[in-house]
């Protein structure tokens, strides 16, 4: 019984130990990060970090994190992973991150709202600006003359070709 027990406690810590880690790792890709001077947007190749007010990111499930000078090149990664990631697919995004225009903090893309044809231009020209809820969209698209709020999953290929 004893032996039972000491061999229980032991699996027991060794799931734990190992177990730990990866479930912190788990967690911690649904925080953003910042992009580094070096980072690149992999669509357009413009450095990111001198545009904060415009970043947008991926965070991959293996940890790895893809930074964007804009919302319009991370919506063109993601509807085209086969050509920008061919390795990834859907599956591997484990969270999508943008800049709140109003305040500049990073907001989570998949609750966000985006107006699409305003007057405002992103590092890359007209641009998907990005807010935080319907009333601050609504209200940016009202003062600088945008055509459409857009949810994340309405965003398509179309609507980027439009953008442009």
């Amino acid at each position: 019984m004893a032996q039972t027990v000491l061999w229980f406690g032991i699996l027991f810590s060794l799931v734990a130990f190992f177990a730990t880690p990866m479930i912190t790792i788990m967690r911690d890709l649904d925080v953003p990060l910042r992009p580094g001077e070096k980072d690149r947007c992999p669509v357009c190749g413009m450095l990111v970090a001198p545009y904060p007010e415009w970043t947008g990111q991926v965070r991959h499930s293996d940890g790895t994190t893809v930074f964007f000078d804009g919302s319009k090149d991370l919506f063109r990664y993601l509807l085209s992973l086969d050509r920008y990631a061919p390795e990834r697919n859907r599956k591997s995004v484990a969270a999508v991150f943008v800049t709140n225009y109003y305040d500049g903090e990073v907001i989570a893309a998949r609750t966000a709202l985006f107006v699409s044809g305003s007057n405002v231009m992103g590092p890359m020209g007209p641009e998907l600006v990005p807010h935080r809820s319907r009333e601050a969209a609504e209200d940016f698209m009202r003062d600088h003359a945008g055509r459409q709020i857009l949810r994340f999953d309405e965003i398509t290929e179309a609507v980027l070709r439009e953008i442009q």
